[in-house]
């Protein structure tokens, strides 16, 4: 195999050299005439396999190490590749999974099990669901909507919503791939702790119906977090690879087709694949970026925020603390009725002294979530007409994400398909960084006979096009379209003349573009004057394996282009905003660091404190010299008075330890004791 054949190619295809006989513009838009044609079409020989081996990579490849990171809107989960197999790894706490929650005091940061378990105590300086913020706009309605929910505060900044807190005495703004990169940073620490090595690369998944702003700010928030981010992959489609590999030791040749349901903690994703050895097509993608299981919790807190209310009078609406204490009631009575068909909700002096307690049934609690569960099944409808399969061609129903424990979920999928048995032999809570971990390992060449061939074929979520005259949507890139691709179409003007064409680039499923989604636009100037109807404008689209997205626009009279990278859009951050937020991230990474040794050595002072304080009131204190004792004390008085300075440094409480400890040396030593 020669050198060229080892690396991932690209393949062009042929091109369908139509015209459009439409127009863009108005003066700016024109209408768009088209046939629809394709310039130029890519198969990809390779996104998971044929990566180059150990062997022909630099020598950095062979021994740095690389994660795959399931970044959730609730909790995350991070594993790696090693042995020959996935290793998902257990945080400080020794739990598999890490809240996705950033906590800030007067004194410190925390992160995941820690910043949670404070919530109740410090609510409003408790930060999550940045998932739920990262990519969109500060007027985005599901925006508002998450903001009555949220105790803590959400700004705008220029269009964009920043969390506002009070950390380290000050007011600080962080945009939503700070905070997300504050818990990809902590997970980055986490397997390095385990595998005693620096992960310098990852694998970061995100919701499939993601859209391109999302995705950017994802990667962002690797970037931030000091993570080279080999690859954004779909997150049904990265549990589609850990059902793959687990299926069986041997690949079946023969074709199957999957669905893939991941309900997770705030989004929602259907995906349906065919699996063929080590071959996985996504044939077509669906889903919901804003359902998941806060939303049951909320229903949960607005029917018992009503029952407290009933039988108090007192209205908790206004106390965040409250609040964040009933929701957690809320979110483990929804976790019991998974398993039991009643539970009770209990939270002593909730609210003005007063204790609240409430049962609901499992009949209950699906009663209240009847009409987003049944919501589920849309896009489940959506994945099998795009792909024109009927539900009886299914082979396997795969179940992935915490909220698919739910039993209502499970029996609606299943009397879906016609009381079909689901499978749930991969961990909800785990497929997802464990196919990112596996394509991690392949990326970087640290493959196996059980990866080896590995090839993934994935889709383009939304479809994606330019507006034309009167507002109408025109597609370029339809969705469910394979990517990496390419795929262009020809406009023309209708002005006689024109030499300035403006190109709105819009995703969405809509007619009309005011109704989808505007990523950004770009002007070609310079086009050769001709009458209306002649010049060919060629707009080029080109998605990358990321499923992020470069526009170029080619008017081929004159050989002028102009082209966009979608990186514009409101809610994206720039170079320079990113470079800041890396330094911002290290000074925070150190504060927190300065915070523990201080702890750490105030802990130890006091500690050698109490034991000197024993020591100079037991007997043993009358054989020591007055003179030395007249020094201990004073040393011990100077360390009193160090430990009662709030903002002692750990130096300085170092430096009164070791002369404390020097003191009672020298006491001792004259009372004839070694």
């Amino acid at each position: 195999m020669s050198a060229d054949d080892e690396i991932p190619q690209l393949v062009e295809g042929n091109a369908a050299d139509d015209v459009f006989e439409g127009a863009i513009g108005q003066p700016q838009f024109h209408r768009l005439v088209s046939h629809d044609r394709q310039l130029t079409r890519f198969r990809i020989l390779a996104i998971f396999g044929l990566a180059p081996s150990t062997r022909s990579l630099p020598p950095v490849l062979a021994w740095c190490s690389h994660a795959g990171i399931d970044l959730g809107t609730t909790y995350s989960c991070v594993g790696v590749w090693q042995n020959d197999r996935v290793e998902i790894i257990a945080n400080d706490q020794g739990n598999r999974t890490t809240p996705s929650y950033v906590a800030f005091t007067e004194s410190e940061r925390l992160i995941g099990d820690s910043a949670k378990n404070q919530a109740a105590m410090n609510p409003k300086q408790t930060v999550f669901d940045a998932k739920r913020l990262i990519g969109r706009r500060f007027d985005d309605a599901e925006v508002k909507k998450d903001m009555t929910h949220w105790p803590f505060t959400v700004i705008d900044k220029d269009g964009s919503p920043f969390i506002e807190v009070n950390y380290l005495g000050e007011t600080k703004s962080f945009s939503p791939a700070e905070i997300s990169a504050m818990v990809l940073a902590k997970l980055k620490e986490t397997a390095e702790a385990k595998i005693g090595k620096e992960v310098k690369k990852a694998v970061i998944t995100v919701p499939a119906y993601f859209n391109d702003s999302q995705r950017l700010s994802t990667k962002d928030a690797g970037t931030i977090a000091g993570l080279d981010v080999l690859r954004i992959i779909n997150e049904p489609t990265a549990a589609a690879i850990a059902y793959g590999l687990g299926e069986a030791t041997e690949k079946s040749k023969k074709e199957k087709t999957v669905l893939i349901f991941d309900l997770g903690g705030g989004t929602f994703d259907v995906s349906l694949l065919s699996i063929t050895g080590g071959v996985f097509a996504v044939k077509a993608t669906a889903g919901d970026t804003h359902l998941g299981g806060e939303d049951f919790d909320n229903t949960l807190l607005e029917h018992f925020k009503k029952e407290f209310e009933r039988k108090t009078k007192l209205d908790i609406s206004g106390d965040a603390r409250a609040l964040r204490r009933l929701r957690s009631a809320c979110e483990r009575a929804k976790r019991t009725l998974s398993s039991v068909t009643q539970t009770t909700v209990e939270v002593d002096s909730l609210f003005q002294g007063q204790d609240f307690s409430a049962s609901i049934s499992r009949a209950r609690f699906e009663e209240i979530n009847a009409a987003t569960f049944r919501s589920t099944l849309d896009p489940v409808e959506r994945v099998l007409k795009d792909a024109k399969i009927d539900k009886s061609k299914v082979d396997d129903i795969v179940l992935v994400g915490g909220s698919t424990r739910i039993p209502k979920i499970q029996s609606l999928v299943s009397e879906f398909f016609g009381g079909r048995q689901l499978n749930k032999s991969i961990n909800p809570d785990e497929a997802v960084a464990y196919g990112a971990a596996v394509q991690a390992a392949v990326l970087t060449g640290q493959t196996s006979e059980k990866t080896a061939d590995l090839l993934l074929l994935d889709v383009a979520p939304l479809s994606l096009g330019v507006a034309m005259q009167g507002d109408v949507f025109g597609v370029v890139v339809p969705r469910n379209t394979p990517i990496p691709c390419n795929k262009s179409r020809t406009f023309t003007t209708v002005e006689d003349n024109q030499t300035t064409v403006t190109f709105p680039v819009y995703e969405g499923e809509r007619v009309t573009c005011k109704e989808n989604r505007l990523l950004g636009e770009f002007e070609l100037s310079g086009i050769t004057p001709q009458p209306r109807g002649q010049a060919e404008l060629v707009c080029t689209f080109e998605i990358d394996a990321n499923g992020l997205l470069k526009v170029s626009a080619l008017d081929r009279t004159s050989g002028r282009r102009a082209n966009i990278t979608i990186s514009n859009s409101v809610g994206r951050l720039s170079s320079a905003e990113i470079d800041q937020m890396i330094k911002d991230a290290e000074q925070y990474k150190q504060a927190d660091k300065d915070f523990t040794a201080k702890h750490e050595a105030r802990q130890e002072l006091e500690s050698y404190v109490a034991s000197v304080e024993a020591t100079l009131q037991s007997p043993e204190a009358s054989k020591i010299k007055r003179q030395n004792r007249s020094a201990l004390e004073a040393e011990l008085s100077k360390a009193l008075e160090r430990l009662e300075i709030e903002d002692s440094s750990a130096d300085e409480l170092r430096r009164a330890n070791l002369h404390l400890k020097r003191g009672m040396q020298k006491a001792l030593a004259s009372g004839g004791r070694s």
